[in-house]
């Protein structure tokens, strides 16, 4: 058939390298001060933050079963 060639890409140099550097991360990554600080603010940081806002605003309020005129706080 005529054109069957067609479907193919050029391939990038700059896509491939980028796609080499990705799956092999693990072999280039070093822990430095600047990827531990950011280790550390998604694993601690966060999940603190987000656990102390759920823990305040915990029995506050109530979704379920509102009607007109109702207000969303219970406290």
């Amino acid at each position: 058939m005529a054109g069957a060639e067609h479907y193919r890409l050029a391939a990038d140099p700059a896509i491939q390298k980028v796609a080499t550097v990705t799956s092999n991360r693990h072999k280039y990554f070093r822990w430095t001060p600047r990827t531990a600080r950011i280790t550390i603010a998604y694993a601690v940081v966060v999940p603190l933050i987000l656990g102390t806002i759920a823990y305040q605003t915990d029995g506050k309020f109530d979704i379920r079963a509102k009607r007109k005129g109702d207000l969303i706080s219970e406290y």
